[in-house]
């Protein structure tokens, strides 16, 4: 494989406790800079620890990952780290200061002075919206804010790529949406996204590009429509396609619909317009 400047490139990746436990095997991707990846999958399919080796806390035990055309092997953590910032799927255990605030400046206060420290803070919780919480406990907040202070934190050290395990898991479909909304938004800002979910529904809604994976290897990779258009091939990777999905497809059979709807607002615009054109 060709390395260039790509957000995120693999070759041969495999990873493993032991030779007899094979958790990643031959992972060959290339991610380009302002992309919005979903990865889903079943449990224990790979999708987190895809995620640790291309950040480094875990190192490959075969191939490489390289991030911005260089091998994460020559690269420290704290390198690592100014490129990629990554959410956990359990933000709680990534949360440990009195304060919002003290939160969002502790990596910071040892790269910055102190005005440029509060700059960089206010500027990260406003853009998640906290910014009038930056005084209250992080672990006295509910699940959306505390995932917020998460995100604030990543977004303070200035990383472009940006990878989250389960951000939505846990929440309730306003804290889902409150979430999915921010991270549309970091895409927005010319954010790279790689997002690791079970909710196939908000993939498909949210993400531009979908990975199936399944036994430690990627089985499927493509638009969200290509994906999830071939529905038994999903389903037997343990992922049901969005009912709007299946809806829509079942309708094309006898309504001449422009495309395979992802959303149910996508459908209804394509019966609206089709019952004009008939009009």
């Amino acid at each position: 494989m060709v390395v260039n400047n790509n957000a995120i490139q693999t070759e041969s990746l495999a990873y493993w406790y032991d030779p007899s436990m094979i958790i990643l095997d031959d992972i060959n991707i290339a991610i380009e800079n302002n992309e919005f990846i979903a990865i889903v999958g079943r449990n224990g399919s790979g999708k987190t620890t895809l995620l640790k080796n291309i950040c480094g806390l875990l190192r490959p035990s075969q191939g490489r990952v390289c991030i911005k055309g260089k091998d994460s092997v020559e690269m420290s953590i704290g390198e690592i780290a100014g490129h990629i910032g990554f959410v956990m799927q359990e933000c709680d255990r990534q949360l440990f200061e009195s304060t919002v605030y003290d939160e969002v400046a502790f990596a910071l206060r040892r790269l910055l002075p102190k005005k440029a420290i509060r700059e960089k803070v206010e500027e990260s919780l406003a853009a998640v919206g906290l910014l009038d919480k930056q005084d209250a406990f992080p672990l006295a907040l509910n699940r959306a804010d505390r995932v917020k202070t998460v995100f604030a934190s990543v977004l303070a050290m200035g990383p472009r790529i940006i990878m989250l395990d389960e951000p939505i898991a846990g929440q309730d479909m306003r804290g889902c949406r409150m979430i999915m909304d921010l991270i549309a938004s970091l895409h927005r800002q010319n954010h790279t996204i790689i997002m690791v979910t079970h909710n196939i529904n908000l993939a498909a809604e949210y993400a531009r590009r979908i990975m199936v994976m399944q036994a430690g290897g990627i089985t499927m990779d493509g638009t969200p429509g290509d994906i999830c258009r071939r529905g038994q091939e999903l389903m037997d990777t343990g992922i049901i396609p969005p009912q709007i999905t299946r809806l829509s497809i079942r309708l094309s059979k006898s309504i001449p619909l422009e495309k395979i709807a992802l959303t149910p607002a996508e459908l209804a615009h394509m019966l609206v317009s089709l019952k004009l054109n008939i009009v």
